[in-house]
């Protein structure tokens, strides 16, 4: 282990040496200063600086001061066009890129002209287009406030998924970037996040606290590692320079009884700023349910976030990032989990299923930063992140069937990172390590609670035996015979026959939960070197990164990165190529128990007697994109992008039954490629627009290693429940002045993720497995008949008929389903959502009032996430809603 560490540390640093160094996982953001004079040389006070970037609809002003300087912090990496007006100056105009921590530093000099106070800043093609060999995508708050979003409580997750090509929607705020499941990065100001940000798993960052985002989906730069199918680099919100506070109060109320208010406000002065945001959600519909109407499903959410900006000195400032989330949320039910008629071993009755979850997070990083020179920047900065996950069972446990669960989970990440950046002529070097340490505790019960699920005895028919007197096949005698498919191993834990065979050798001698309690600490070292170098219209990424995970298993990895881009500035196209070798490392939830595979028999058994391989090891990918990004005029950008990607251990998750608890799984290897687009309209007259689109083959090559929970049967390559021939988001928004109200639409178009479990291959085989509420939650029907609650299809029903398939399922004609080629898909749809509101309802100065009214799913579509999918169950999309919000800003 230590020669490898050896070996990488050397080899990074040795490149560090040679060309200078700079962060690992750097911040996404930077200074733009500068000085505004005249032409004698004097400065010009109270000049007006206007920067602006129309792909992603930033726009930043200030004043300069006494000596002409201006400065602009907080600035997301992207070419920008500087605009600089004064009374009795001609305008003034550049473009400005900022690429890098270190400060940008613009020299403007004003002609004297005529006493123009104000200039319209539009966006020239050169403007439109990066000369950058990594695929991304740029969004500013101008943009994705007025974006009509189909989640409150993981509105993060639905800005990804509407605003990024390539990425496929999935239930609970869960999204696949280009083939993965939830390989997904945060870089929030440089702190990095790589577990898990669905909300049935953890507390995403608040909405209210992101300026911006870029969102990483082609081959990442050797700064980035980890989990990089995408790479969500986040800035948030600052108050730093902010002498006269601002800030809004906002409420709202929709469909489900959702209630949401919140208020955000930043101040500060020229060396210090503050930024808080908190928020409050309470709703009936906080996760998506198995049924279209959404039974037991209520929730609540608290957010608080809070950044502190500090100048020591005119080198040295210090950053901090503060939050605190909790959320209480209810686990749906379906129509079989209302139990009517269900009794306990004392004839009591046992109601309606009531699970629950309760998830709090805290995270604290801050952050020193010191100017060394003009061109050197020392970053050094820390954090620890906590989500503490609590699943609870019903009062009764016997109302929770087949098998009741209960879990207590934390996971601590803790790390350091320090970089120094350097920036001179055409290079831009960075290198840099970050060392995280993570804690694992998992406490985990199960108890079966139906005699059906592993009955000792059967009746003269076949039909299981519930008397939970017999506890041992010698005792099926008369009318009852042996089951010979019962599992001695799981009487232990069958709650429904308290008093098993002695043979068993239960602890005092009773049924009891399954008790597992297991705790691991993972440590991560990841260390890099790269320098972009620009030469002319070339753009070339080039650098190394080495990872050494130590956890349950052990893996180090040295990985290549290399990008060039191309920049034909006659035609404003830019061409780019990149190639990335990556180590990917296990999720850290439920990673434990699930890495334990067939040396606990307990999961042996609970998986139908299945032999996994364990522990779950590190992923190595290799990942090629080629794309081109062009610009027609002065207000049309296309950026297109293809990738193929192979890794061996692919990763995935595996539902525990109809709970929100996921074990990881890895699969031997996957092979992925797609093409992904997205065309943006910048701001033409008020109109702003932009459509993406993705295409991914995400193909799954078995055996299973690993997780607890049902797997694809047979050993055939079968395409993941991730996988959607095609996806695409329309969004188009539309003020002709500020003065009035702004309307704004989304188009969402979804193909169809695969049903995934091999009990749907068809509809013959579908029909024998589906129950009645299944069916009906499908709408399936043969011939004349559609399947209901208390009248499901049956197999003689449907005899003969050539007329059959579901509402909300694609099944693939008789003898042609096929797991790989032709798998059963959800139906494909399309979602509407609106928005429309008055920012300025009473047009004031100072203070304003805002309106707002949204309505998702506009035209009432309905329509399915997911289907019995053995790694996340069944979702249904939510039916259309409605929500009016009124604000105060000042």
């Amino acid at each position: 282990m230590f020669r490898n560490l050896r070996r990488i540390a050397l080899l990074v640093f040795s490149w560090s040496l040679l060309f200078a160094a700079a962060p690992g996982w750097a911040q996404s953001s930077g200074t733009l200063e500068g000085a505004v004079k005249d032409p004698s040389g004097a400065a010009v006070a109270g000049a007006t600086v206007e920067i602006t970037y129309a792909v992603s609809g930033y726009r930043r002003e200030t004043t300069t001061g006494s000596a002409g300087e201006f400065r602009f912090t907080n600035v997301p990496f992207n070419p920008y066009h500087l605009a600089v007006t004064a009374a009795g100056f001609a305008s003034y105009t550049q473009d400005v890129e900022v690429r890098s921590s270190v400060p940008t530093t613009v020299a403007v000099s004003l002609k004297i002209g005529s006493a123009e106070t104000s200039i319209t800043v539009e966006a020239q093609g050169a403007d439109l287009v990066e000369t950058d060999p990594t695929f991304h995508t740029d969004v500013d708050r101008a943009l994705f406030d007025k974006l009509p979003l189909e989640s409150q409580s993981s509105s993060v997750s639905s800005l990804v998924t509407l605003a990024t090509p390539g990425v496929v929607a999935d239930s609970n705020g869960l999204f696949h970037g280009l083939g993965d499941h939830a390989e997904n990065s945060f870089s929030v100001d440089g702190q990095p996040i790589t577990d898990q940000q669905s909300k049935v798993f953890s507390n995403q960052i608040p909405a209210e606290s992101i300026q911006s985002m870029e969102v990483v989906s082609g081959a990442p730069p050797a700064e980035f590692g980890d989990k990089t199918s995408l790479i969500i680099k986040v800035t948030t919100r600052s108050g730093l320079g902010q002498s006269k506070p601002t800030g809004s109060v906002k409420a709202s109320y929709g469909s489900f009884g959702s209630v949401n208010g919140g208020f955000d406000v930043a101040f500060g002065g020229a060396k210090w700023g503050n930024f808080i945001a908190a928020s409050a959600l309470s709703t009936s519909r906080f996760l998506d349910p198995p049924e279209l109407q959404a039974i037991h499903d209520k929730g609540n959410q608290e957010n608080l976030f809070d950044r502190v900006d500090y100048q020591l000195s005119g080198a040295d400032t210090v950053h901090v990032n503060l939050g605190y989330t909790r959320s209480w949320f209810q686990t749906p039910n379906t129509f079989d989990n209302l139990n009517a008629g269900l009794t306990d071993l004392q004839n009591n009755p046992v109601g309606q299923t009531d699970q629950r979850s309760l998830i709090k997070t805290f995270n604290i990083a801050p952050t020193w930063t010191r100017l060394v020179s003009a061109t050197t920047l020392l970053t050094v900065g820390a954090f620890v992140r906590q989500d503490q996950y609590g699943y609870f069972p019903s009062g009764n446990v016997f109302a929770d069937q087949p098998a009741t669960v209960a879990q207590q989970r934390k996971l601590t990440n803790a790390g350091l990172h320090a970089d120094v950046s350097y920036v001179k002529g055409m290079h831009n070097i960075k290198a840099g390590a970050t060392f995280e340490h993570t804690f694992l505790t998992e406490i985990f019960n199960f108890g079966i609670t139906s005699p059906l699920t592993n009955p000792v005895c059967l009746n003269a028919d076949g039909s299981a035996d519930t008397n939970p007197t017999p506890t041992d096949p010698a005792q099926c005698t008369g009318a009852l015979q042996p089951n010979p498919n019962f599992v001695a191993a799981l009487g232990c834990i069958d709650l429904s026959r308290p008093a098993p065979a002695a043979a068993d050798n239960c602890p005092g001698g009773q049924s009891a939960l399954f008790p597992f309690r297991g705790h691991t600490d993972i440590k991560q070292l990841g260390l890099y070197v790269q320098d972009t170098i620009t030469k002319g219209n070339w753009a070339f990424n080039l650098g190394i990164r080495g990872d050494v995970y130590r956890g349950i298993v052990h893996d180090t990895q040295a990985e290549p990165r290399l990008g060039v881009a191309y920049n034909v500035k006659k035609t404003k196209t830019v061409l780019r190529a990149s190639y990335a070798r990556v180590m990917e490392t296990p999720f850290n939830e439920n990673l434990i128990l699930a890495s334990q595979g067939a040396s606990n028999p307990v999961i042996t058994d609970v998986i139908g007697g299945q032999s996994l391989p364990a522990p779950i090891r590190s992923g190595q990918r290799n990942q090629f994109n080629a794309g081109f990004q062009q610009a027609f005029g002065k207000f049309l950008v296309v950026d297109a992008d293809y990738l193929w990607k192979y890794t061996h251990n692919g990763y995935d998750f595996s539902a525990f039954g109809n709970t929100p608890i996921y074990f990881p799984i890895a699969w031997h290897n996957s092979k992925v490629d797609g093409v992904s687009v997205r065309v943006s309209v910048p701001n033409y007259h008020g109109l702003t627009a932009f459509t993406i689109l993705g295409h991914v083959r995400a193909r799954y090559f078995p055996p299973q290693v690993g997780g607890l929970g049902a797997t694809v049967a047979g050993g055939e390559v079968f395409r993941i429940d991730h996988d959607q021939a095609f996806q695409q988001t329309t969004h188009v928004q539309y003020q002709p002045w500020k003065s009035l109200p702004w309307v704004a639409m989304n188009w969402r178009y979804d193909s169809g993720l695969v049903a995934s479990n091999p009990n749907l291959v068809d509809f013959p085989t579908a029909l024998g497995f589906l129950d009645a509420d299944q069916q009906a939650a499908i709408g399936l029907y043969c011939g004349n008949q559609v399947a209901t609650l208390t009248n499901p299809l049956t197999a003689a029903g449907c005899a003969g008929q050539t007329n059959f398939g579901a509402k909300l399922l694609n099944f693939p004609a008789p003898g042609t389903g096929n797991v790989d080629r032709n798998p059963t898909r959800v139906t494909p749809r399309n979602l509407f959502d609106a928005s429309v509101g008055d920012d300025d309802l009473f047009h004031g100065d100072r203070y304003k009032w805002s309106l707002r009214f949204t309505v998702i799913n506009l035209t009432n579509k309905t329509t399915l996430f997911n289907f019995l999918s053995t790694f996340s169950g069944t979702h249904f999309v939510a039916p259309r809603a409605y929500t009016a919000e009124l604000g105060f800003h000042f």
